[in-house]
């Protein structure tokens, strides 16, 4: 659960933390994981699968918007969120080459549940996002499945692991063993409390460059043989406060000062890509009237979600590094966890 528990990482909270300290504690979302490992075959990937919402998300839209840091990424369906500002599915987490099985998986999952899609009303916005895990997972060997992404979307709840597991099974962040980490804080806006959560899945950085509570612990640890930072990292946000696409848009580019936090550079060969939604004002698919109604958030007070976005983001990345235990993959490739770098015990 994020890492509230562990004392050791001082990090500088300005505001709480959510019950679970997750994405999940966001009324209404959840996770599921489907994780793949046959170290026979060098095979260590899989799936995860966030669910903005528990009911039909085809029908009842939610609010999102989609900004891109640097672009070195194959993910499926952004444009079609910026263009007209609503996520209508759910989310697919995998690897580089699992976003078409990925994409066809949820396409099925929607048409399965909404008989009218591509019949009496237009088609759907799948969104697959995706990390090459290439070094550590045999990915020409193409194992993930659209079972698999099923039984991601089947597993989702409210508590889910961190680490090496899902999408990140096979994932490297710093020139350790990342993978996914979350994170959650609650906002105070006007008198009512909101909360807004991050999931990350992580698969960037260079070892020296690693930061940690302002400290440089590339620097002053047991060094790493020296790698170029290559690599991605995909940036969920969730939120019940209601902030509009442009509100969502904003958000999404602080995504990137949380990172920095860490010691990230946005390297050349590193794919950035950020994704945020609200819970709050759902956009029905069939309109009863032309006037949607909704409160939005007062502009002079963004600067609250801004920060609760840097906290969870810088966060989630620590928290998938001390969740993440040490992997030996493909052609005995290895990644060290950030625990054993540091001396603690796993």
């Amino acid at each position: 659960m994020g890492i509230q528990n562990e004392k050791r990482i001082k990090l500088k909270r300005s505001m709480a933390c959510g019950n679970k300290n997750l994405i999940t504690d966001v009324p209404g979302v959840t996770v599921g994981h489907r994780t793949i490992r046959r170290a026979d075959a060098g095979i260590f990937t899989g799936v995860t699968a966030i669910l903005p919402r528990k009911d039909n998300l085809f029908r009842h839209k939610l609010p999102a918007a989609a900004h891109v840091i640097n672009g070195f990424g194959k993910s499926v369906g952004l444009t079609q969120v910026n263009e007209l500002g609503t996520l209508e599915t759910p989310i697919l987490l995998s690897n580089t080459f699992a976003v078409g099985t990925c994409m066809n998986a949820l396409i099925n999952y929607m048409l399965a549940r909404n008989p009218e899609i591509g019949l009496t009303t237009g088609t759907v916005n799948p969104l697959v996002l995706e990390c090459n895990d290439g070094y550590l997972n045999t990915i020409r060997s193409m194992p993930i499945s659209e079972q698999d992404a099923f039984a991601a979307l089947a597993a989702a709840s409210g508590d889910f692991a961190e680490g090496a597991v899902g999408a990140g099974t096979g994932m490297n962040c710093y020139s350790l063993k990342g993978g996914i980490g979350s994170a959650s804080r609650i906002m105070d806006l006007g008198g009512g409390h909101y909360t807004l959560g991050a999931l990350l899945l992580t698969n960037f950085g260079a070892f020296h460059d690693l930061t940690i509570c302002g400290e440089r612990i590339g620097e002053h640890t047991l060094s790493l043989p020296a790698e170029p930072d290559k690599g991605s990292v995909i940036i969920v946000l969730a939120t019940d406060a209601p902030l509009s696409y442009r509100q969502l848009l904003r958000i999404s580019r602080r995504a990137q000062n949380g990172l920095a936090r860490t010691g990230g550079i946005t390297g050349n060969g590193s794919g950035e890509i950020v994704l945020a939604f609200s819970t709050a004002n759902p956009v029905p698919h069939f309109a009863d009237t032309p006037l949607l109604q909704g409160s939005f958030l007062h502009e002079d007070y963004m600067d609250i979600p801004f920060r609760a976005v840097c906290e969870c983001v810088e966060e989630s990345v620590l928290s998938s590094l001390l969740h993440a235990e040490p992997l030996v993959g493909r052609e005995k490739h290895t990644r060290k966890s950030l625990r054993q770098i540091l001396g603690w015990s796993l």
